[in-house]
């Protein structure tokens, strides 16, 4: 049986090859509605497979997107991912993950990968770019975006939430459920201090502690951003003689540790203790209390990211508003923190 060729769909359809090219890759030229749905439906008929290897070849691009994040296994991370694939299978795209576990050299090794495989462009949640993949990405003159990273290059592509506004929303609420001060999980001695969310949410707890004229001179705590170092951290910290009436975590994950820290302690929360945390992962609203926590619209945060390393046009001539997406943060209260 003889292979079916792209000319075979389009005398089929009533159309050009072109307009057929057009259909399979979803552009770069609209095309009608009906014309589409002719084309599609010969396609079916026909059984016709295309070589994406030669597509590959002759466009230098895949449909494929890639996307590193620092670790899968934490439930923010997993969930972003998702919503990336998602996003990026409404524009016909493939994604491929890979986890750095906040190593610079894994980061470097995946990006050389995926660059070699000819991806349409690359999603990164980074603690920001080393020198060594920098270089990398203007080598192949990558189209990147940075998700959930704030850029430090005025020319970066990014997709971010204010973080900063959030972490201060969730402080704020703490101190008005009348407590002396709220201790502070952020990151570790490697956290970026500049561009890193944690590092952000460091700043926004700093500015609602200030605004409320509390100190913040030893009320703050370092962590890494799991579950299961914030229990270790958990356990010392509230078994010590000075137990923080309440506490803001950087991260979701590290509140879900601390909770299983107060609970082994015997400590009530929300009575003897209070927590919030930030991400709004789907775990957030099974604990024991609930987790009042910061959310953010990760779907629509994904599709712009995807959108961006999609669109050549943007990127190039966007204005620096269009480049870097802000999405606002909300907070989301539930009964960790003391309400009904």
């Amino acid at each position: 049986m003889a292979k079916v060729t792209r000319d075979d769909v389009a005398r089929l359809a009533g159309t050009s090859t072109a307009v057929v090219s057009y259909v399979i890759n979803n552009g770069p030229r609209p095309v009608a509605p009906a014309t589409r749905e002719r084309v599609l439906a010969a396609i079916k008929e026909l059984g016709y497979r295309p070589d994406r290897v030669a597509q590959a070849m002759a466009s230098r691009r895949t449909d494929l997107i890639g996307m590193i994040v620092p670790d899968a296994r934490q439930p923010f991370f997993a969930e972003m991912a998702h919503a990336v694939e998602q996003a990026a299978s409404e524009r016909g795209k493939m994604v491929l993950v890979g986890n750095s576990d906040y190593v610079e050299e894994r980061e470097v090794h995946y990006l050389r990968a995926f660059l070699g495989m000819r991806v349409s462009g690359l999603i990164l949640v980074s603690h920001g770019l080393n020198d060594l993949a920098a270089a990398e990405i203007e080598a192949w003159d990558a189209r990147v975006v940075l998700l959930h990273e704030r850029p430090e290059a005025i020319d970066d592509v990014a997709v971010v939430i204010d973080d900063i506004g959030g972490a201060q929303l969730a402080t704020r609420h703490l101190l008005e459920h009348g407590h002396e001060y709220v201790a502070c999980l952020g990151g570790t001695a490697e956290t970026p201090s500049v561009g890193d969310p944690v590092s952000d949410h460091v700043e926004g707890w700093r500015r609602a502690m200030q605004e409320a004229g509390r100190s913040t001179e030893g009320r703050l705590f370092e962590a890494p951003y799991n579950r299961y170092d914030a229990y270790k951290i958990g356990l010392a910290l509230l078994s010590g003689p000075d137990r923080p009436p309440a506490i803001f975590c950087s991260t979701d994950d590290q509140a879900f540790g601390i909770l299983r820290a107060a609970r082994e302690l015997r400590i009530d929360v929300p009575g003897e203790l209070a927590v919030a945390g930030f991400d709004d992962v789907k775990e957030a609203g099974l604990t024991d209390p609930p987790l009042t926590t910061v959310a953010s619209d990760r779907s629509a945060m994904a599709r712009s990211a995807v959108d961006l390393v999609l669109d050549d046009s943007l990127r190039v001539a966007g204005s620096r508003r269009e480049r870097l997406k802000v999405f606002p943060s909300r907070l989301v209260v539930r009964q960790s923190c003391g309400c009904p």
